[in-house]
């Protein structure tokens, strides 16, 4: 494998001018600091562009923008809010290519991944939110009483880098829908798509002040959002480390609090599984996206008499693995986004070697002839206990842990035995096997036999993962009061 240090080092599709602006009150505008940040594509470990960061001032204005502008965009009519996600969709499906080309050099997605997965997921949002729209009453009649939908005001939102346009369009959808009003502090890490979806919002004539971006740190700007007692939610995706300290700070104004956090999936196989086909399935979907997701199946439950037949799949489907530069039309598996999260992989997979966790493939390091980059080999680590560091802290990397159990109470037992609850996979030669097992796992999301996410159904998870959900209709309900208005039919 060759070394992948001479890719390119810019890129196309944005301004670099805005990336030092923040969009506040419809206009692009000088930050109130001067500090900026380079950002990096991890496959080269070179900057491709330099993003101010904000500071207090510069949230301050945010809000206040939002503030305004909510007194108008929470009166609109749903037909117009619904006119409204329309433009932004066309405007959003003109401009994929660009924001596929920026995600697969901020954060070094694999084009194909970029292109087919990325870019398209949060048009797939706009689409899924519109069509819960149109179905959508903001009125209900309970006798006497009629109970009003009203859009719960300024929203703060938090996003993530691994899925950065479907994380954001997970909250702005809805968030327009509604009639709410936003301010936006994307990672920092991947911070250039959102400057392409921001442009997109302004050409489709979202009203000034209605959406706001401010890049930052989560220290500064998004511990401000979190504190700003103008700011009625926060919306956050992240760590759950990190989504404790947006609560503490949200906490004394008593603002709404939505966490997408954490997640430690367990994938079980049944015994009456069709393992080869499974499993060989499944090991592939863990490298998805370099592991980086939070909803990743990576602790996989094998019964403990197959547990070397599960090795010699896990072993031979990695095998076939393209790991390689993102441009390239065959790579599954880029780098992953930072050498802070390269470092942390490596550090908890020497942690599972220490701990007697067998490595099947691939392990500590680079891969072979691979000088430069955040590269990790994709691991199958295999007779792990769920008491070991890697079966019970998240990776973030295309790292899965082979784990025995001895019937299915066993494995249920296994699976639930976690302080996280984000998703779950169960397959089974009997369907209604599989689905009487997924009933018994403490997760937000359960795929019974392979089967994928889709927008129209909520995300989120139990315990540790977080509270509340995301996506179409229930996204919706996320972003809006219940008012009682009794004796009104009187």
């Amino acid at each position: 494998m060759a070394s992948f240090a001479g890719l390119e080092t810019s890129t196309t599709g944005l301004d670099p001018e805005k990336a030092l602006k923040f969009y506040i009150d419809g206009a692009w505008v000088e930050p109130s600091t001067t500090d900026r940040l380079e950002v990096i594509n991890p496959a080269t470990e070179r900057p491709i562009a330099t993003i101010a960061l904000g500071g207090l001032q510069d949230v301050d204005r945010a809000v206040a923008a939002a503030r305004r502008a909510f007194e108008t965009f929470a009166e609109t009519s749903k037909e117009e809010r619904m006119a409204l996600l329309e433009r932004v969709i066309e405007v959003y499906t003109r401009r994929l290519d660009d924001l596929a080309d920026v995600v697969r050099q901020e954060m070094g997605a694999p084009k194909a991944l970029a292109e087919g997965a990325q870019a398209p997921s949060g048009v797939d949002h706009f689409r899924a939110t519109l069509q819960a729209l149109e179905g959508f009453e903001f009125e209900e009649t309970l006798e006497t009483t009629t109970v009003v939908y009203e859009p719960v005001g300024v929203c703060g939102f938090i996003t993530p880098w691994n899925w950065p346009l479907n994380q954001i369009a997970a909250k702005v959808a809805p968030a327009l829908a509604t009639g709410c009003t936003m301010v936006l502090k994307p990672s920092e890490i991947a911070p250039l798509n959102a400057i392409v979806f921001t442009e997109i919002l302004e050409e489709a004539g979202v009203p000034a002040g209605v959406f706001n971006l401010v890049n930052g740190e989560g220290p500064t700007v998004g511990e401000a959002l979190a504190k700003h007692p103008e700011i009625d939610m926060i919306s956050f995706t992240g760590s759950t480390r990190a989504g404790i300290e947006v609560a503490k700070h949200a906490a004394p104004t008593v603002k709404r609090v939505s966490q997408e956090l954490g997640g430690k999936s367990a994938n079980i196989i049944l015994d009456d599984a069709d393992l080869e086909s499974v499993l060989s399935r499944d090991v592939a979907g863990v490298y998805v996206n370099s592991g980086q997701s939070c909803n990743a199946r990576a602790r996989v439950l094998v019964p403990a008499d197959k547990m070397d037949e599960a090795i010699r799949i896990a072993k031979e489907t990695t095998e076939r693995v393209t790991v390689g530069a993102p441009e390239a039309e065959d790579t599954a598996v880029g780098p992953v986004v930072s050498e802070a999260q390269f470092n942390k992989i490596q550090a908890l997979m020497e942690k599972g070697i220490e701990e007697g966790a067998e490595v099947v493939i691939g392990g500590p390091g680079r891969p072979e002839g691979v000088d430069a980059g955040y590269f990790v080999k994709p691991t199958v680590f295999a007779n792990v206990t769920n008491d070991m560091t890697l079966a019970q802290e998240e990776i973030f990397g295309p790292v899965l842990t082979l784990i025995a159990y001895e019937d299915e109470e066993d494995a249920v037992r296994i699976a639930n035995d976690t302080v996280y609850g984000l998703a779950g996979a169960v397959s089974s030669s009997d369907p209604e096997r599989a689905r009487r097992v997924a009933r018994r796992l403490r997760t937000g999301m359960v795929h019974v036999n392979g089967a994928p996410l889709t927008a129209d159904a909520p995300f989120g998870g139990y315990k540790q993962s977080g509270n509340g959900r995301e996506y179409a209709g229930h996204g919706l309900k996320e972003f809006l009061e219940a008012k009682s208005i009794f004796g009104d039919n009187g």
